[in-house]
């Protein structure tokens, strides 16, 4: 199940900037799981080529380290059970995944906007208030009546 956090943080496991983070921890075999190439080729358009190289269509060859911000906090999410990380590095794109992999397990991540999560239903726990919602519109009802961002 997807959990939640609108607004301000703080905690010791929480991960404010999941990009360096990432460049620091992520490991190969990260990449090239199955659920990686799939995000990788949605988000970003690129292709693994292997644990340590991409090719872009708008930059070539690149290593791991110039994906985008979004990608690498969906392999952050998707591998590292420990942490809570910030998806407002994550765009609107990034929604479906994010809701695919908590399909899987439990995930709590920080958001400081209302990201679309689009016209299905859906399952998510708004962790400040405990109230669950089921849709795009449930949630944004949630937020803005408990002024949560």
């Amino acid at each position: 199940m997807l959990k939640i956090y609108f607004g301000e943080f703080e905690a010791d496991n929480y991960i404010f900037n999941p990009d360096v983070y990432f460049n620091n921890t992520y490991e190969d075999e990260w990449i090239v799981d199955k659920i990686s190439v799939e995000m990788i080729k949605d988000i970003d358009g690129s292709k693994v080529m292997g644990p340590r190289l991409i090719d872009s269509p708008f930059l070539g060859s690149i290593p791991v380290e110039r994906l985008s911000g979004g990608v690498k906090t969906l392999i952050l999410m998707n591998n590292d059970d420990s942490h809570v990380f910030n998806a407002s590095a994550c765009g609107d794109n990034c929604a479906k995944w994010i809701l695919k992999i908590a399909e899987n397990k439990d995930i709590m991540i920080r958001l400081g906007y209302l990201m679309d999560f689009g016209d299905a239903s859906f399952e998510v726990e708004i962790v400040n208030t405990r109230k669950l919602v089921h849709s795009q519109k449930e949630l944004v009802i949630e937020v803005l009546d408990n002024k949560l961002i």
